[in-house]
C-alpha cells in the first residue's frame, strides 16, 4: 500500500523585529533609531544539523547514528522550535517536512481515484472501482480491494 517518506526537516520561524538586535544588528542602539512597521514579519527556515555530523569536517551516514532517523529529526526540530519560541522576537515556530508517498508494490508515486474520477467509467478498472483506489499498479489495486472486501478486478470486466 502507500509508503510515506519524510525528509527535508525544518523549523519555519516567524520573527517580528522590535529592535536592531532582533535582526542580529548589535551595537547600534546608541547610534540609530529603529522603526519596524507593526505588521511587518519575517519568515525564515532553520535547518537542523545532520544526525551524522559529529564535528567540523567529520560526519557519517545518518543510518550509522540512528535507528529512527525520522523520529530523531522530528525531535531535533521540536527542540529547536522550543528554544526559538522562548525568544521575544519570535512570533511562531512550526516544524515541517517534505512528505513523499509511494506504492509499496511498484515504487511509483501514490495516486488514487478522486470522487469525480471514480464517477467516470473511463477512469475505472470495473464497476467496483471507488474513490481512494490506487491507480499505479494491479498489485496495489488488488491489495486495496482485498482489505475492503471489494471484488477483485477480472480482466474480462474492464470497460
Amino acid at each position: 500500500m502507500k509508503k510515506t517518506y519524510r525528509d527535508e526537516w525544518r523549523v519555519m520561524v516567524t520573527i517580528k523585529p522590535r529592535r536592531p538586535a532582533d535582526l542580529g544588528l548589535t551595537g547600534l542602539d546608541d547610534l540609530a533609531e529603529f522603526i519596524a512597521p507593526p505588521t511587518q514579519t519575517i519568515t525564515v527556515a532553520v535547518l537542523p544539523r545532520r544526525l551524522g555530523k559529529l564535528s567540523a569536517g567529520m560526519s557519517v551516514s545518518d543510518r550509522m547514528i540512528s535507528r529512527d532517523i525520522e523520529g530523531d529529526y522530528r525531535r531535533r526540530c521540536d527542540e529547536i522550535a522550543d528554544e526559538l519560541r522562548r525568544r521575544p522576537q519570535v512570533e511562531d515556530a512550526t516544524v515541517t517536512c517534505t512528505e513523499t508517498h509511494t506504492c509499496s508494490h511498484c515504487g511509483y508515486g501514490w495516486e488514487v481515484l478522486t470522487a469525480d474520477e471514480a464517477a467516470n467509467p473511463a477512469n475505472c478498472q470495473d464497476e467496483h472501482s471507488v474513490q481512494g483506489e490506487p491507480v499505479c499498479c494491479e498489485a496495489g489495486i488488488a491489495e486495496f480491494r482485498t482489505e475492503r472486501g471489494i471484488p477483485p478486478v477480472r480482466p474480462d470486466d474492464r470497460p
